[in-house]
């Protein structure tokens, strides 16, 4: 079947059409990404301008004529923490309904984690042996660990890159050590506190991160470029971070951006993902992270794969059809069972 996966996230909305084919990973056909810029237009209350917004509504209309554009059977749009926690998160999601009769669902932080974990899984494969996984997102930071295809231990923390920025670091530069030191203790309390469970199991035997703020980060300390392709080993080091955390404090976000894999779109919030992505090492006892280059997106798609729905009745529209994520229970771990279906099909209203 050929999918498409909208993935709004804290900088950007990003399209992927791919087709699937069981036993085969994902075939990318199509990409489209737009920056909406969510986490730079959210006040300290959560509050997501209007203008921002009206960048998101845009977005997520082009992205519905990009997978109809390509032949996408579905479309699959979700949201994480950027919209998930807003106090306004409603109305943004009944506006883009309205706009571009486009369902985009919130995705639970807990589902977020089961699907990415599933997706370094698919990629990893069983010979990684115990995987645990770390994901620094905009708003939230998710942990999983577990021995099998969906993990033991899937955790969402109020840990962000864009979150940590705004009510934790000051906007004069440079960032002083007190303040540095301070996230740090923060972020390592959080974590300390909640992976007690996590301490009562195995070590793991591979020790993975995902997302752009660990890509990111992994490229800043030496890591292979980007044009190196997907199976390039890509290594973050916690004794790198030593290094170039006080680096990244003395500059601007103009000057961040200078330096080697930075984006100027994710500058601003580079410097916490850093302090977040060191205390988290150093709660779970890890020098080194394996960058996965599968996240989220790939675990949607998988999961889809496996839990084929019910076809919908049919559409006006004959050859297309819309599903929303909807995670609306934790996926259940038991080998014996396959996670239950948060795939809710809806009819298309025709032609965005």
């Amino acid at each position: 079947m050929r999918l498409g996966v909208l993935d709004v996230g804290s900088n950007s909305a990003q399209l992927r059409v791919v087709d699937l084919i069981p036993d085969l990973p994902p075939e990318t056909v199509r990409v489209v990404k737009h920056l909406v810029r969510l986490a730079e237009a959210t006040d300290r209350h959560g509050v997501i301008s209007q203008i921002a917004v009206d960048r998101l509504v845009h977005a997520v209309r082009q992205a519905a004529a990009a997978a109809q554009g390509a032949d996408a059977e579905e479309l699959i749009a979700f949201a994480t923490s950027a919209i998930r926690d807003a106090p306004n998160g409603g109305e943004i999601i009944a506006e883009i309904q309205a706009a571009t009769d486009v369902t985009l669902r919130f995705m639970d932080g807990e589902v977020e984690a089961r699907l990415t974990f599933l997706a370094a899984r698919g990629w990893c494969g069983w010979s990684a042996g115990p995987l645990l996984l770390a994901d620094i997102g905009g708003g939230s930071m998710e942990l999983a660990y577990g021995p099998g295809r969906y993990p033991e231990i899937a955790l969402s923390l109020p840990l962000g890159a864009a979150r940590l920025t705004r009510h934790h670091l000051p906007h004069q530069v440079p960032v002083k050590k007190k303040h540095r030191r301070a996230l740090h203790d923060h972020v390592h309390s959080v974590v300390a506190h909640a992976v007690t469970e996590l301490e009562k199991r195995p070590r793991p035997i591979t020790a993975v991160a995902t997302s752009k703020t660990f890509a990111q980060l992994a490229r800043l300390c030496g890591a292979p470029k980007a044009k190196k392709g997907l199976h390039a080993r890509r290594i973050l080091h916690r004794d790198d971070l030593d290094e170039y955390i006080p680096e990244l404090a003395r500059r601007t976000d103009a000057e961040r951006a200078e330096l080697r894999g930075v984006k100027s779109s994710r500058a601003h919030q580079i410097l916490a993902g850093a302090i977040v992505a060191h205390a988290t090492m150093e709660v779970l006892k890890l020098n080194s992270l394996t960058i996965c280059p599968w996240a989220i997106r790939e675990g949607v798609m998988l999961h889809r794969l496996e839990n084929q729905p019910v076809p919908p009745e049919p559409m006006a529209s004959p050859a297309k059809r819309f599903v929303s994520a909807v995670g609306r229970s934790p996926l259940r771990t038991e080998p014996d069972q396959h996670p239950p279906r948060h795939l809710q099909a809806v009819p298309a209203k025709g032609p965005v």
